[in-house]
Order: structure tokens, then C-alpha cells, then sequence
């Protein structure tokens, strides 16, 4: 399994708490960005897509479930920056530190590898990480809100859909983002470096006229995530999809292009929608792309053992030692030291 460790530094004394601050500081920063657009549902304000979450359940993988502290420090100053302190923040507080600590409970159990190679890992996330797992920050939230009687009864559904989905879209959008940026290799290759700025300059083109038009052409955007899937795997559509999604919340906010006329009902379903489904697709074909590549791979180097072997026998000679995965063969033939390490430190 692909696990993810921190920096051997942070083990120290006094490293725990580095890394409870910082995660306490990325909460709050992602906190902050995501309260620059809202939207108002039956009296709740609402944030389209919040990072945080997103934050709180990479950090979790990356970290270790001993981070928590930090997303529950965070969670306090974010509510603080649009609420007066209140009894009913002790309950908030809780349902955004559960959500993101079940969410990567959920996918330890189903051995969800950090890099996204499997299609399996793109389901986990989004059916195990994401949708059932916000539902408790949701509830929580929505609920305390018609305790507290700040929120009508009969408008609890409609803010706990679209807190549950802007709980959920920061998972499906930011959470791959970072866990991404951990596994990258640096510096990046520069080989398709002009295919990458092409399907930038295009993005940049086509997904404002999709966004913006009055007649409602969001569907363009598609193109564009196959393209990037195809080519770049999930840096590609990951971050094709996070950057339409935030210009598309942005028209959604400010009642422009696609969203001109919409009630704000009508707003937050079309947006989540749109955002959902471009998400899905995003995750899912890049993560599938990834697989069969991985597996093509994998057979193209068990035919070449086999051909070598082949050979070998052909000509009377013993067949070549197999290497074992992360084991060299050193001149004498026997097996060498380890091999580089996995992109997260562990085999």
C-alpha cells in the first residue's frame, strides 16, 4: 500500500504540535477562501465548494489521524469570522472535526492508496470519503442551526443539502489537489510541457465562454476534462476541474451567464450538479486511465522477462535472477540493497 508519512523532523518533541498548528493554519487559510463566495439557502449561509474539508481529510492521510487538533483549532477561528462565539459552536466544531476523521477512517479500512493509481481509489473516495462521511457535518450543522432556532424547520433540508454537498465537493476537488502535490515528483518533467500550456490556453478560453454564455453551454467544459485526463491523468483533470468549478460557483454567485434568471434554489442545485458531475468525471476517468497504464506496464515488463528467460534457455545458459520490486541486482548477481523509496516513504 501506498502510505504517506511525514517528515522524520516532525517525530521530535514538539513536532506534533508543528504539525497541529499548521494544519490549524491551512484550515483556516482554505477557510477564508472559501467564505469569498457564498450563497444563501432558506436564511443558511453556505459556502459552494469548502476547502476545508478537502484540507482537514488530506491532512488526515498525510499526517495521521493525530492531527486532528489542528482541524478542530481551525474549525473554531473559521466560525469565528462569521459568527459571534455561541453554545451551539461547541456542536458545529464537533460535526467538522468528525466528518473529515471518519472520512479517512473509512478509506484506511478500504486501503485507499494516497497516489490514486486504481479506479477502486477514486471510488473509495468519492463513496466512502466523501458522501457518506459529510453527512455528519451536515446534519450537524443544519440541525443545530433549527435547534438554535436561527434556521426554519422547514427549511432544514435545503441547507443540509447544500452544506452536505459543499462539504463533499471540497473533498472531491481539494483532497486529491493535495494529496497530488505530496506524491509529485519534483522537478516535474518538462517533456509535454507544451501540451500543458496548450490545454491551459484553451481551458482559459473555452471555460469562461461555457460559464458566461446565456445559453447555457457548460457541457463544453467535458472536452476539455478527457482531454486532460487522457493526457496528464489526474494533475490534468484535477486541476482543469477545480478551475472551472471555481469560476462556475463565482457566475453562480454573482446570478451571471448560465445562472441569470434562477431562483437561488435553483442556483445551488444547477451549481452542485454541474460541479458534481464534473468532479466525478474528473476523478474517476483519470484514476482509470492511470490503472490501465499501470497494467499495461506491468505486462510489457513480464514479456520482457519472459523473452530474456527465453533467450537465455535458447543459447544453454541459466536464466537471469529476478529482481524482486525495490531490490537491485548488484554485478555478482545477487539481490543489492533497497531500491528508492515509494512516493509516500513507505513500500
Amino acid at each position: 500500500m501506498a502510505a504517506v508519512v511525514g517528515n522524520d523532523d516532525l517525530r521530535r518533541p514538539g513536532g506534533s504540535a508543528v504539525e497541529v498548528l499548521a494544519v490549524a493554519a491551512c484550515y483556516y487559510g482554505s477557510a477564508r477562501l472559501g467564505l469569498l463566495r457564498e450563497l444563501t439557502v432558506e436564511g443558511a449561509v453556505v459556502s459552494p465548494i469548502w476547502p476545508p474539508t478537502g484540507v482537514a481529510v488530506a491532512a488526515l492521510l498525510i499526517l495521521g489521524l493525530r492531527c486532528w487538533p489542528g482541524i478542530t483549532i481551525g474549525a473554531f477561528f473559521a466560525v469565528l469570522a462569521v459568527n459571534t462565539p455561541r453554545i451551539d459552536v461547541l456542536g458545529t466544531l464537533a460535526g467538522q472535526t468528525l466528518a473529515p476523521v471518519c472520512a479517512a477512517l473509512l478509506l484506511r479500512r478500504a486501503r485507499f492508496r494516497t497516489d490514486l493509481s486504481r479506479l477502486r481509489d477514486g471510488i473509495v473516495l468519492v463513496f466512502l470519503g466523501a458522501l457518506p462521511a459529510m453527512l455528519i457535518s451536515a446534519t450537524t450543522g443544519a440541525g443545530l442551526l433549527v435547534l438554535m432556532h436561527r434556521l426554519n424547520a422547514h427549511s432544514f433540508w435545503p441547507a443540509w443539502l447544500a452544506w452536505w454537498v459543499g462539504d463533499a465537493m471540497g473533498v472531491l476537488l481539494i483532497t486529491p489537489l493535495l494529496l497530488l502535490l505530496h506524491n509529485a515528483r519534483w522537478p516535474p518533467s518538462p517533456a509535454r510541457w507544451k501540451e500543458a500550456t496548450a490545454l491551459a490556453v484553451v481551458t482559459c478560453a473555452v471555460v469562461p465562454v461555457a460559464v458566461y454564455s446565456s445559453i447555457s453551454v457548460l457541457f463544453l467544459v467535458y472536452p476539455l476534462i478527457i482531454w486532460a485526463a487522457l493526457r496528464f491523468q489526474l494533475a490534468g483533470s484535477v486541476l482543469c476541474a477545480l478551475a472551472t468549478s471555481v469560476l462556475a460557483t463565482v457566475a453562480a454567485t454573482d446570478d451571471a451567464g448560465a445562472f441569470t434568471g434562477l431562483s437561488r434554489i435553483e442556483i445551488m442545485v444547477k451549481l452542485q450538479a454541474f460541479n458534481g458531475a464534473m468532479a466525478l468525471t474528473a476523478l474517476l476517468l483519470s484514476a482509470l486511465i492511470t490503472e490501465q497504464r499501470n497494467t499495461r506496464r506491468s505486462v510489457e515488463k513480464a514479456c520482457q522477462e519472459l523473452v530474456e528467460v527465453l533467450e537465455h534457455l535458447n543459447a544453454g545458459a541459466a536464466p537471469p535472477p529476478r529482481t524482486e520490486p525495490g531490490h537491485s541486482v548488484g554485478p555478482d548477481g545477487m539481490g543489492g540493497g533497497p531500491g528508492p523509496p515509494s512516493p509516500g516513504g513507505v513500500p
